[in-house]
Protein backbone atom coordinates (compact mmCIF):
# COMPACT_ATOMS: atom_id res chain seq x y z
CA UNK A 1 0.00 0.00 0.00
CA UNK A 2 1.23 3.48 -0.65
CA UNK A 3 1.71 6.47 1.61
CA UNK A 4 -0.72 8.63 -0.43
CA UNK A 5 -3.70 5.71 0.60
CA UNK A 6 -2.70 5.56 3.86
CA UNK A 7 -2.92 8.73 4.06
CA UNK A 8 -6.54 8.45 2.17
CA UNK A 9 -6.93 5.79 4.87
CA UNK A 10 -5.99 7.70 7.60
CA UNK A 11 -8.37 10.92 6.41
CA UNK A 12 -11.19 8.67 6.28
CA UNK A 13 -10.76 7.48 9.97
CA UNK A 14 -10.48 11.07 10.93
CA UNK A 15 -13.54 11.84 9.70
CA UNK A 16 -15.33 9.29 11.15
CA UNK A 17 -13.46 9.90 14.41
CA UNK A 18 -15.44 13.41 14.01
CA UNK A 19 -18.62 12.20 13.31
CA UNK A 20 -19.27 9.72 15.96
CA UNK A 21 -17.65 11.52 18.96
CA UNK A 22 -20.26 14.25 17.93
CA UNK A 23 -23.16 12.60 17.79
CA UNK A 24 -23.58 10.83 14.43
CA UNK A 25 -25.19 7.60 14.14
CA UNK A 26 -22.82 4.45 12.93
CA UNK A 27 -24.66 4.03 9.55
CA UNK A 28 -23.53 7.85 8.33
CA UNK A 29 -19.78 7.34 9.89
CA UNK A 30 -19.36 4.05 7.52
CA UNK A 31 -20.92 5.38 4.88
CA UNK A 32 -18.33 8.83 5.00
CA UNK A 33 -15.59 6.50 5.61
CA UNK A 34 -16.41 4.54 2.50
CA UNK A 35 -17.17 7.47 0.44
CA UNK A 36 -14.08 9.51 1.06
CA UNK A 37 -11.64 6.48 1.08
CA UNK A 38 -13.07 5.39 -2.20
CA UNK A 39 -12.92 7.97 -4.05
CA UNK A 40 -9.52 8.89 -2.75
CA UNK A 41 -8.51 5.94 -4.77
CA UNK A 42 -8.23 2.95 -1.65
CA UNK A 43 -9.43 0.17 -3.91
CA UNK A 44 -9.71 -2.04 -0.89
CA UNK A 45 -10.85 -0.95 2.47
CA UNK A 46 -12.91 -2.18 5.39
CA UNK A 47 -14.17 -0.20 8.30
CA UNK A 48 -16.25 -1.74 11.33
CA UNK A 49 -17.81 0.89 13.60
CA UNK A 50 -18.79 0.59 17.03
CA UNK A 51 -20.43 2.72 19.31
CA UNK A 52 -17.15 3.80 20.64
CA UNK A 53 -14.47 2.85 18.28
CA UNK A 54 -13.29 2.30 14.80
CA UNK A 55 -11.40 -0.36 13.62
CA UNK A 56 -10.23 0.09 10.22
CA UNK A 57 -8.41 -2.18 7.35
CA UNK A 58 -6.95 -1.58 3.68
CA UNK A 59 -4.53 -3.93 1.91
CA UNK A 60 -1.51 -4.31 4.28
CA UNK A 61 -2.67 -1.62 6.59
CA UNK A 62 -5.10 -1.91 10.04
CA UNK A 63 -5.72 0.47 12.49
CA UNK A 64 -8.20 0.13 15.83
CA UNK A 65 -8.71 3.31 17.39
CA UNK A 66 -10.75 4.41 20.77
CA UNK A 67 -13.59 6.76 20.64
CA UNK A 68 -14.84 7.94 24.10
CA UNK A 69 -18.21 9.45 24.37
CA UNK A 70 -17.96 13.17 24.99
CA UNK A 71 -20.41 16.15 24.27
CA UNK A 72 -22.20 16.98 21.37
CA UNK A 73 -21.15 19.27 18.56
CA UNK A 74 -23.75 18.77 15.58
CA UNK A 75 -21.74 21.60 13.67
CA UNK A 76 -18.94 19.32 13.51
CA UNK A 77 -20.87 16.49 11.80
CA UNK A 78 -22.25 18.78 9.20
CA UNK A 79 -19.04 20.18 8.46
CA UNK A 80 -17.75 16.69 8.06
CA UNK A 81 -20.88 16.03 6.15
CA UNK A 82 -20.41 19.03 3.69
CA UNK A 83 -16.61 17.81 2.97
CA UNK A 84 -17.05 14.67 2.05
CA UNK A 85 -20.17 16.13 -0.40
CA UNK A 86 -17.27 17.98 -1.70
CA UNK A 87 -14.86 15.08 -2.08
CA UNK A 88 -17.32 12.88 -3.31
CA UNK A 89 -18.32 15.08 -6.10
CA UNK A 90 -14.66 15.97 -7.18
CA UNK A 91 -14.22 19.34 -6.27
CA UNK A 92 -11.86 18.61 -3.28
CA UNK A 93 -9.25 15.78 -4.18
CA UNK A 94 -6.23 17.59 -2.22
CA UNK A 95 -5.52 15.19 0.71
CA UNK A 96 -3.32 17.98 2.25
CA UNK A 97 -5.90 20.49 2.29
CA UNK A 98 -8.17 17.98 3.35
CA UNK A 99 -6.15 17.15 6.42
CA UNK A 100 -6.28 20.68 7.06
CA UNK A 101 -9.98 21.12 6.90
CA UNK A 102 -10.44 18.03 9.39
CA UNK A 103 -8.28 19.50 12.16
CA UNK A 104 -10.10 22.55 11.93
CA UNK A 105 -13.69 21.11 12.35
CA UNK A 106 -12.29 18.89 15.11
CA UNK A 107 -10.83 21.50 16.99
CA UNK A 108 -13.17 24.18 15.83
CA UNK A 109 -14.53 26.06 19.53
CA UNK A 110 -18.04 25.12 20.83
CA UNK A 111 -21.14 27.44 21.71
CA UNK A 112 -20.11 30.28 24.12
CA UNK A 113 -20.65 29.61 27.52
CA UNK A 114 -23.41 32.61 27.43
CA UNK A 115 -24.98 31.16 24.69
CA UNK A 116 -25.26 27.54 25.68
CA UNK A 117 -26.41 29.26 29.02
CA UNK A 118 -29.47 30.93 27.23
CA UNK A 119 -30.15 28.36 25.20
CA UNK A 120 -30.88 26.10 28.65
CA UNK A 121 -32.71 28.89 29.82
CA UNK A 122 -35.38 29.33 26.46
CA UNK A 123 -35.51 25.42 26.28
CA UNK A 124 -36.65 24.84 30.04
CA UNK A 125 -39.08 27.76 30.08
CA UNK A 126 -40.72 26.70 26.79
CA UNK A 127 -40.57 23.19 27.23
CA UNK A 128 -42.61 24.02 30.95
CA UNK A 129 -45.33 25.71 28.74
CA UNK A 130 -45.53 22.72 26.58
CA UNK A 131 -45.25 20.47 29.64
CA UNK A 132 -48.88 22.10 30.68
CA UNK A 133 -47.05 25.41 33.02
CA UNK A 134 -48.42 28.63 33.03
CA UNK A 135 -46.50 31.77 31.92
CA UNK A 136 -45.74 32.25 35.70
CA UNK A 137 -43.95 28.51 35.81
CA UNK A 138 -42.29 29.09 32.86
CA UNK A 139 -40.82 32.61 33.68
CA UNK A 140 -39.55 30.66 37.45
CA UNK A 141 -38.24 27.82 35.09
CA UNK A 142 -36.09 30.30 32.61
CA UNK A 143 -34.52 31.35 36.24
CA UNK A 144 -33.52 28.29 37.28
CA UNK A 145 -32.62 27.07 33.91
CA UNK A 146 -29.88 30.01 33.63
CA UNK A 147 -28.32 28.48 36.57
CA UNK A 148 -28.95 24.85 35.35
CA UNK A 149 -27.12 26.29 32.70
CA UNK A 150 -24.22 27.15 33.88
CA UNK A 151 -24.10 24.26 35.65
CA UNK A 152 -23.78 22.15 32.30
CA UNK A 153 -21.56 24.28 30.96
CA UNK A 154 -18.56 24.79 33.60
CA UNK A 155 -19.56 21.84 35.82
CA UNK A 156 -20.98 19.12 33.94
CA UNK A 157 -17.86 18.77 31.39
CA UNK A 158 -15.51 17.60 34.23
CA UNK A 159 -18.01 15.03 35.26
CA UNK A 160 -18.34 11.71 34.77
CA UNK A 161 -22.38 11.13 32.47
CA UNK A 162 -23.65 9.57 35.97
CA UNK A 163 -22.24 11.82 38.17
CA UNK A 164 -23.14 14.83 35.87
CA UNK A 165 -26.64 13.51 35.24
CA UNK A 166 -27.63 12.54 38.96
CA UNK A 167 -26.35 16.21 40.33
CA UNK A 168 -27.94 18.37 37.67
CA UNK A 169 -31.00 16.42 38.36
CA UNK A 170 -30.64 17.31 41.94
CA UNK A 171 -29.30 20.74 41.42
CA UNK A 172 -32.22 21.34 38.95
CA UNK A 173 -35.07 20.17 41.41
CA UNK A 174 -33.64 21.95 44.34
CA UNK A 175 -33.67 25.09 41.97
CA UNK A 176 -37.39 24.78 41.31
CA UNK A 177 -38.47 23.30 44.79
CA UNK A 178 -36.79 26.65 45.85
CA UNK A 179 -38.23 28.61 43.81
CA UNK A 180 -41.86 27.22 44.74
CA UNK A 181 -41.05 27.58 48.27
CA UNK A 182 -40.68 31.19 47.67
CA UNK A 183 -43.91 31.68 45.72
CA UNK A 184 -42.30 31.75 42.65
CA UNK A 185 -44.63 29.73 40.29
CA UNK A 186 -47.80 27.73 40.81
CA UNK A 187 -47.09 24.46 39.62
CA UNK A 188 -44.21 22.72 40.49
CA UNK A 189 -44.31 19.51 38.77
CA UNK A 190 -44.59 21.42 35.63
CA UNK A 191 -41.62 23.47 36.57
CA UNK A 192 -39.41 20.25 37.35
CA UNK A 193 -40.10 18.26 34.44
CA UNK A 194 -39.26 21.73 32.11
CA UNK A 195 -36.08 22.08 33.84
CA UNK A 196 -34.60 18.07 33.81
CA UNK A 197 -35.58 18.24 30.21
CA UNK A 198 -32.15 19.91 29.81
CA UNK A 199 -30.64 16.59 30.81
CA UNK A 200 -32.43 14.13 28.41
CA UNK A 201 -29.61 12.31 26.39
CA UNK A 202 -31.36 13.39 23.27
CA UNK A 203 -28.36 12.02 20.84
CA UNK A 204 -27.48 8.74 22.84
CA UNK A 205 -31.37 8.09 22.57
CA UNK A 206 -32.53 8.85 19.04
CA UNK A 207 -29.35 7.28 17.26
CA UNK A 208 -29.86 4.32 19.51
CA UNK A 209 -32.62 3.71 17.75
CA UNK A 210 -31.42 4.92 14.71
CA UNK A 211 -28.92 2.28 14.69
CA UNK A 212 -31.57 -0.30 15.83
CA UNK A 213 -33.51 0.11 12.91
CA UNK A 214 -30.07 -0.19 10.73
CA UNK A 215 -29.95 -3.68 11.79
CA UNK A 216 -26.83 -2.49 14.24
CA UNK A 217 -28.07 -4.20 17.36
CA UNK A 218 -24.50 -4.26 19.07
CA UNK A 219 -24.41 -0.04 18.64
CA UNK A 220 -27.86 0.03 19.21
CA UNK A 221 -28.40 -1.55 22.07
CA UNK A 222 -25.47 0.46 23.86
CA UNK A 223 -26.65 3.87 23.20
CA UNK A 224 -29.86 2.80 24.63
CA UNK A 225 -28.18 1.63 27.48
CA UNK A 226 -26.19 4.96 27.78
CA UNK A 227 -29.16 6.93 27.43
CA UNK A 228 -31.51 4.85 30.08
CA UNK A 229 -28.50 4.85 32.29
CA UNK A 230 -28.58 8.69 31.97
CA UNK A 231 -32.85 8.61 32.31
CA UNK A 232 -32.34 6.66 35.83
CA UNK A 233 -29.25 9.02 36.88
CA UNK A 234 -32.28 12.68 35.99
CA UNK A 235 -34.94 10.41 38.17
CA UNK A 236 -32.25 9.42 40.96
CA UNK A 237 -31.28 13.22 41.41
CA UNK A 238 -35.13 14.34 40.87
CA UNK A 239 -35.74 12.30 44.24
CA UNK A 240 -32.69 13.15 46.43
CA UNK A 241 -34.25 16.79 45.68
CA UNK A 242 -37.50 16.11 47.10
CA UNK A 243 -35.87 14.24 49.84
CA UNK A 244 -33.44 17.23 50.51
CA UNK A 245 -36.01 19.15 51.05
CA UNK A 246 -38.86 16.91 52.71
CA UNK A 247 -35.47 16.71 55.43
CA UNK A 248 -35.88 20.02 55.99
CA UNK A 249 -39.23 20.62 55.72
CA UNK A 250 -40.61 17.40 57.50
CA UNK A 251 -42.12 15.66 54.87
CA UNK A 252 -42.25 15.60 51.43
CA UNK A 253 -43.62 18.24 49.62
CA UNK A 254 -47.09 16.66 48.27
CA UNK A 255 -47.81 17.37 44.86
CA UNK A 256 -51.01 17.09 42.57
CA UNK A 257 -51.77 15.30 39.60
CA UNK A 258 -50.35 17.11 36.19
CA UNK A 259 -52.18 20.20 35.40
CA UNK A 260 -52.89 22.41 31.93
CA UNK A 261 -52.72 25.62 31.92
CA UNK A 262 -55.81 27.12 29.63
CA UNK A 263 -53.80 30.62 28.51
CA UNK A 264 -50.72 28.54 27.37
CA UNK A 265 -52.74 24.99 26.26
CA UNK A 266 -53.87 27.32 23.05
CA UNK A 267 -52.38 26.61 19.95
CA UNK A 268 -50.28 29.71 19.11
CA UNK A 269 -48.57 29.57 22.53
CA UNK A 270 -47.74 25.94 22.12
CA UNK A 271 -46.30 25.98 18.34
CA UNK A 272 -44.36 29.07 19.00
CA UNK A 273 -42.85 27.28 22.47
CA UNK A 274 -42.35 24.40 20.22
CA UNK A 275 -40.55 26.17 17.85
CA UNK A 276 -38.39 28.22 20.69
CA UNK A 277 -37.66 24.86 22.75
CA UNK A 278 -36.23 23.57 19.94
CA UNK A 279 -34.31 26.36 18.57
CA UNK A 280 -32.89 26.37 22.42
CA UNK A 281 -32.01 22.66 22.16
CA UNK A 282 -30.36 23.19 18.95
CA UNK A 283 -28.23 25.67 20.69
CA UNK A 284 -27.48 22.94 23.52
CA UNK A 285 -26.49 20.45 20.96
CA UNK A 286 -24.08 22.51 19.24
CA UNK A 287 -25.97 23.01 15.77
CA UNK A 288 -24.69 25.99 13.25
CA UNK A 289 -26.34 28.57 14.10
CA UNK A 290 -27.60 28.84 10.26
CA UNK A 291 -29.85 25.60 10.93
CA UNK A 292 -31.28 26.80 14.36
CA UNK A 293 -34.49 28.31 12.59
CA UNK A 294 -35.22 24.66 10.47
CA UNK A 295 -34.94 22.71 13.28
CA UNK A 296 -37.33 25.12 15.41
CA UNK A 297 -39.78 24.22 12.09
CA UNK A 298 -39.18 20.90 12.34
CA UNK A 299 -39.63 20.41 16.62
CA UNK A 300 -42.44 22.85 15.84
CA UNK A 301 -44.36 20.60 12.79
CA UNK A 302 -43.98 17.25 15.17
CA UNK A 303 -45.39 18.83 18.12
CA UNK A 304 -48.61 20.30 16.14
CA UNK A 305 -49.16 17.34 14.83
CA UNK A 306 -48.81 15.68 18.26
CA UNK A 307 -51.28 17.93 19.57
CA UNK A 308 -53.87 17.21 16.89
CA UNK A 309 -53.82 13.81 17.43
CA UNK A 310 -54.10 14.01 21.20
CA UNK A 311 -56.76 16.47 20.74
CA UNK A 312 -59.25 14.70 18.82
CA UNK A 313 -62.53 14.04 19.93
CA UNK A 314 -65.30 12.01 18.39
CA UNK A 315 -69.25 13.83 18.73
CA UNK A 316 -69.31 12.65 22.55
CA UNK A 317 -66.01 14.61 23.58
CA UNK A 318 -64.35 11.88 24.56
CA UNK A 319 -60.69 11.14 23.16
CA UNK A 320 -60.35 9.21 20.20
CA UNK A 321 -56.49 8.44 20.46
CA UNK A 322 -53.70 7.76 23.46
CA UNK A 323 -51.09 9.77 24.04
CA UNK A 324 -49.17 7.03 22.84
CA UNK A 325 -50.46 7.17 18.77
CA UNK A 326 -49.96 11.07 18.82
CA UNK A 327 -46.55 10.56 19.98
CA UNK A 328 -45.75 7.59 17.12
CA UNK A 329 -47.72 10.50 14.92
CA UNK A 330 -45.58 13.46 15.75
CA UNK A 331 -42.09 11.36 15.74
CA UNK A 332 -42.95 10.54 12.04
CA UNK A 333 -43.73 13.68 11.08
CA UNK A 334 -40.01 15.03 12.62
CA UNK A 335 -38.09 12.39 11.05
CA UNK A 336 -39.69 12.68 7.69
CA UNK A 337 -39.73 16.26 8.09
CA UNK A 338 -35.68 15.75 8.48
CA UNK A 339 -35.11 14.10 5.74
CA UNK A 340 -36.49 16.84 3.78
CA UNK A 341 -34.61 19.76 5.31
CA UNK A 342 -31.49 17.63 5.19
CA UNK A 343 -31.79 17.72 1.72
CA UNK A 344 -32.81 21.22 1.32
CA UNK A 345 -30.11 22.34 3.41
CA UNK A 346 -27.70 19.57 1.77
CA UNK A 347 -26.44 18.86 5.31
CA UNK A 348 -27.10 15.19 7.65
CA UNK A 349 -30.41 14.00 9.02
CA UNK A 350 -29.11 13.91 12.50
CA UNK A 351 -28.96 17.54 12.68
CA UNK A 352 -32.64 17.91 12.74
CA UNK A 353 -33.96 15.07 14.04
CA UNK A 354 -31.95 15.03 17.42
CA UNK A 355 -33.07 18.59 18.16
CA UNK A 356 -36.91 18.06 16.63
CA UNK A 357 -37.49 14.92 18.73
CA UNK A 358 -36.62 16.25 22.10
CA UNK A 359 -40.40 17.59 22.83
CA UNK A 360 -41.57 14.03 22.23
CA UNK A 361 -39.51 12.82 24.61
CA UNK A 362 -41.40 11.58 28.00
CA UNK A 363 -39.44 13.70 30.38
CA UNK A 364 -42.61 14.16 32.29
CA UNK A 365 -42.32 10.03 32.93
CA UNK A 366 -39.01 10.26 34.61
CA UNK A 367 -40.11 12.96 37.44
CA UNK A 368 -43.95 11.18 37.75
CA UNK A 369 -41.94 8.00 38.14
CA UNK A 370 -39.10 9.16 40.65
CA UNK A 371 -41.77 11.36 42.80
CA UNK A 372 -44.06 8.41 43.00
CA UNK A 373 -41.24 5.68 44.03
CA UNK A 374 -39.97 9.00 46.76
CA UNK A 375 -43.21 8.54 48.18
CA UNK A 376 -43.83 4.83 48.34
CA UNK A 377 -46.95 4.86 45.25
CA UNK A 378 -45.54 2.09 44.11
CA UNK A 379 -48.67 0.77 42.03
CA UNK A 380 -48.55 4.76 40.46
CA UNK A 381 -44.89 4.51 39.50
CA UNK A 382 -45.00 1.33 38.01
CA UNK A 383 -47.99 2.63 35.77
CA UNK A 384 -46.20 5.74 35.11
CA UNK A 385 -42.80 4.28 33.94
CA UNK A 386 -44.61 1.79 31.95
CA UNK A 387 -46.42 4.74 29.67
CA UNK A 388 -43.21 6.28 29.25
CA UNK A 389 -42.02 2.70 27.94
CA UNK A 390 -44.72 2.62 25.72
CA UNK A 391 -43.70 6.33 24.58
CA UNK A 392 -40.72 5.61 23.66
CA UNK A 393 -41.59 2.62 21.82
CA UNK A 394 -43.87 4.69 19.83
CA UNK A 395 -41.11 7.26 19.07
CA UNK A 396 -38.97 4.35 18.32
CA UNK A 397 -41.41 3.32 15.73
CA UNK A 398 -42.26 6.51 13.77
CA UNK A 399 -38.45 7.32 13.52
CA UNK A 400 -38.12 3.66 11.93
CA UNK A 401 -41.23 3.69 10.01
CA UNK A 402 -40.39 7.13 8.21
CA UNK A 403 -36.85 7.01 8.16
CA UNK A 404 -37.90 3.87 5.94
CA UNK A 405 -40.76 5.42 3.71
CA UNK A 406 -38.66 8.38 3.15
CA UNK A 407 -35.61 6.23 1.85
CA UNK A 408 -37.92 4.12 -0.48
CA UNK A 409 -39.55 7.20 -2.12
CA UNK A 410 -36.10 8.68 -2.31
CA UNK A 411 -34.72 5.85 -4.02
CA UNK A 412 -37.91 5.58 -6.54
CA UNK A 413 -36.83 8.75 -7.36
CA UNK A 414 -33.45 8.82 -7.92
CA UNK A 415 -33.76 5.67 -10.28
CA UNK A 416 -36.63 6.90 -12.16
CA UNK A 417 -34.29 10.21 -13.16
Amino acid sequence: MTDEEKRAVNVAIEAGHILLENGAEISRVEQTMDIMAGTLGVKEHSFFVLSNGIISTAGDYARAEFIPIKGTQLSRVAEVNWLSRRIASGEERDIGRIEQLLHTIRTSPGKAWWELTLGVALGVATFCILFGGSLIDALATFSAGLLLGLFISFAMPHLSRIVGNLLGGLFGGLLCIGAYRLGFGQHLPNMIVGTIIALVPGVPFTNGIRDLANEDYIAGGTRLLDAFTAFLCIALGVSLSLLVDGTFMRGIIKLEPPVVDALTAIYPIQIASALIGTIGFAVMFGTPRRFYFVCGLVGAAGWLIYLLILRAAGADGTLLFSPVFATFGGSFIVTFASHIAAHLCRCASTVFLICGIIPLVPGGGIFWTAYYLVTNQLGEAAATGFMAIKVTIAIAGGIIIAAGIFKRIWKDKITTK
